[in-house]
């Protein structure tokens, strides 16, 4: 199980993580985007933390915390980034309202509404140099790792996984969605940066989980 104290820890975590990666993000963002990925994945984690509610003592709500995150977004982050994430952890929360601790079930849970939010909020699908790509190969791992019977941290493991090779797969993708599409065949040989934070941000999550 993971803990409403664990998902805490995951945002204070994925904050430390996002400031170590921000130069990394805000240079693959330079080749095909805006270059501004990594200062707005910081700045809007740095928000999330600033915003959590509640003590921290394991017996907060999950979904306000995942509520928390997504308004911190959506009002500290331009561009694309704060109404897809934001839209991300706004799904979830509903899902996930009033729960304490999730199960491996809450967590596959968490991870369609993640891919369901992108999806409906980007109108974009797999495939196209999104952050979907790590998504929903870590959903589909998830999944078909639970479906085995595996426990939490294993399933977590798979979709770690699987998202990292659904970042390195957009290298190759020519880009149809966001800015990057404008470039056309340009967008080629270069590896997508909302991928790559989404991968950076399931990594946490496995880490945080792993450490328990």
């Amino acid at each position: 199980m993971l803990t409403s104290a664990q998902i805490t820890q995951w945002m204070k975590k994925t904050a430390e993580v996002m400031e170590e990666n921000q130069a990394y993000l805000t240079e693959l963002d330079a080749a095909i985007g805006d270059a501004d990925h990594g200062n707005n994945m910081h700045r809007g984690y740095q928000a999330i933390v600033q915003k959590l509610p509640g003590d921290g003592d394991g017996d907060d709500d999950i979904g306000v915390l995942l509520k928390a995150a997504a308004m911190a977004l959506i009002s500290k982050v331009g561009g694309a980034a704060g109404p897809l994430y934001g839209t991300m952890f706004l799904q979830a929360s509903k899902a996930l309202k009033e729960k304490t601790e999730l199960s491996a079930e809450d967590v596959e849970q968490f991870l369609k509404a993640a891919v369901d939010g992108v999806q409906m909020r980007g109108r974009a699908v797999g495939g196209e140099k999104t952050m979907l790509d790590s998504l929903i190969p870590a959903f589909e791992a998830f999944q078909k790792a639970r479906g085995e019977g595996n426990d939490l941290t294993d399933c977590l493991e798979a979709a770690t996984s699987a998202a990292e090779e659904g970042m390195k797969a957009t290298i190759p993708m020519i880009a149809t969605k966001g800015r990057a599409s404008y470039l056309g065949e340009r967008s080629r040989d270069h590896q997508d940066p909302g991928a790559t934070s989404s991968y950076l941000i399931i990594r946490t999550l496995r880490d945080v989980a792993c450490d328990e």
